[in-house]
């Protein structure tokens, strides 16, 4: 299948003082060691998977690590170096400004600075932080502000609060639980019905959400929220937007496809952080996938994301 060269919605950056931080606390990704990672060999990898632009993120778990204070810093730091590197290279890099939640004062401050000074693409959010999901009553007034700029918002998930499964790195089996949990705690809690102009891009598919999207409708409305009608509750879920990062297989994309709404997936690789290999195992299954609509390849590849990321539209 041809294909236009791809915008990719998921591709990690590794800020040096990110890494030291991250070292210097003995700390890594939910089990996941930090990989190395340049400017150059993202570009190397990205004219191999037939990728025109990249737009970077800080993985978990994220820049707060301990104080608020540190976070503040590391917060900036680490913004500053991503809008660094999109500015040497405007036509291959975007990126999503990191947060430090859950201090909200500095989360608002950051956000505002990253967007209007720095340029970023959107924000990037861990999917809980310390343990408080994103929809949480305290995060308001980020959620406010993001939707007063039309933002793009990336969740990217993390460590969920509590012990690692023995032998089982968080990104193998929680980071996709985490995902969805935080984004049904969206949608109950009312943030995707409050705050329409925010667009909300959900890390590997969604996790399992457009797979158990009408059980959480289904009990919701019987159970949970009687007043709450499962339309109401199906259309907020149906807000998201989903990556395929990891998630272009046979028994995935076919949910995916089916539940997400026209426009709504994007492609995404997770590299470094998922070695190239994988990535071209998932390239391989997007590109020969037999029952993609007319245009609908192309539409995941770039054009979905143009129409979020019109800097990075050609």
């Amino acid at each position: 299948m041809s294909f236009p060269a791809r915008i990719d919605v998921h591709q990690h950056i590794v800020p040096p003082v990110w890494a030291q931080a991250l070292d210097a606390r003995g700390l890594d990704s939910g089990g996941w060691a930090i990989p190395s990672w340049t400017p150059e060999s993202a570009i190397a990898m990205m004219d191999q998977q037939g990728i025109a632009t990249g737009v970077l993120s800080v993985t978990a778990p994220g820049v707060h690590l301990d104080s608020d204070a540190v976070a503040r810093d590391l917060a900036r730091a680490v913004n500053e170096y991503g809008a660094e590197v999109v500015k040497d290279h405007p036509d291959r890099f975007g990126h999503f400004a990191s947060i430090p939640l859950p201090d909200i004062d500095a989360a608002v401050t950051e956000a505002v600075h990253a967007l209007d000074t720095l340029g970023a693409d959107g924000v990037v959010l861990m999917s809980n932080a310390h343990g408080r999901y994103l929809g949480d009553a305290d995060f308001e007034p980020l959620w406010a502000e993001l939707d007063r700029r039309a933002a793009n918002v990336f969740i990217h998930p993390a460590q969920p609060p509590m012990p690692l499964l023995p032998g089982t790195p968080a990104p193998l089996a929680d980071y996709v639980f985490d995902t969805t949990r935080t984004a049904l705690n969206l949608v109950l809690n009312g943030v995707m019905s409050r705050y329409p102009n925010v667009r909300v891009i959900l890390s590997h598919g969604g996790g399992f959400l457009p797979y158990a999207a009408y059980r959480f409708t289904g009990l919701t409305s019987t159970v949970v929220d009687p007043d709450r009608k499962a339309d109401d509750i199906l259309r907020d879920l149906k807000r998201f937007y989903f990556d395929t990062a990891l998630s272009a297989s046979p028994s995935a994309l076919p949910a995916l496809l089916a539940f997400a709404e026209p426009g709504h997936v994007l492609y995404g690789s997770d590299w470094p952080f998922a070695p190239q290999d994988a990535g071209t195992y998932y390239n391989n299954y997007l590109e020969s996938y037999p029952d993609f609509t007319p245009g609908q390849a192309d539409a995941i590849d770039r054009g979905n994301a143009e129409a979020l990321f019109p800097r990075l539209a050609r």
